[in-house]
């Protein structure tokens, strides 16, 4: 099984490059949707260190952002919280896919969080800032206050593009990507079967 990590700025558009891939693909901002809404064991984690905040089951994702925006520290600690769990899901993730011959990690925090390994293929997303801001303004609970804050705990972009082997330059058209893909996956085959 080779793992593949896709890195890029926020609203880069990642998770529609992992997509395209057509293997299966770890979603981390996903799984950690999915445990605001249904993991007790978190819930009752960010009640006991954010009570002022969290106090409801589910989650409301609008008390979490009103939480990360009132102290620069809040944002760290649910992300310690939440990455355990993450950790978690992506080992079950793995072992679930572990014949399959490609994975792809759409992880934010791969990097930062010391999640990729040694061996992993980094892919990085990379889209004109006018296209990341259009496709950032999509979604449904935009805040470029929340955007800036994510962006600090982030490493360099040109970190992130120079530690990888490959980059795609996302023109959010299904074409382009698609073809770039076809060669990306094309060139690593030919790597693992050359002597």
């Amino acid at each position: 099984m080779i793992r593949i990590g896709i890195l890029g700025d926020i609203g880069s558009g990642k998770s529609f490059v992992a997509k395209n891939f057509g293997y299966p693909v770890f979603n981390a901002d996903y799984e950690v949707s999915k445990l605001y809404q249904k993991n007790k064991n978190v819930y009752r984690k960010l009640k006991k260190i954010l009570p002022k905040y969290i106090y409801e089951y589910p989650i409301n994702k609008a008390k979490l952002s009103s939480a990360i925006l009132a102290n620069n520290s809040n944002l760290k600690k649910i992300i310690k919280i939440v990455h355990k769990e993450i950790r978690i899901k992506l080992k079950s993730f793995l072992s679930k896919n572990k014949k399959k011959k490609f994975v792809i990690l759409d992880i934010p925090l791969l990097l930062e969080n010391k999640i990729s390994t040694k061996s992993d293929i980094l892919v990085f997303v990379q889209a004109k800032k006018n296209n990341i801001l259009t496709n950032l303004k999509k979604r449904k609970n935009y805040n470029a206050r929340i955007i800036n804050k994510f962006k600090r705990i982030q490493l360099p972009l040109a970190y992130k593009k120079k530690h990888s082997v490959f980059v795609i330059k996302n023109k959010f058209t299904k074409k382009s990507v698609k073809n770039r893909i076809e060669e990306i996956l094309k060139s690593i085959e030919n790597e693992r079967s050359s002597p």
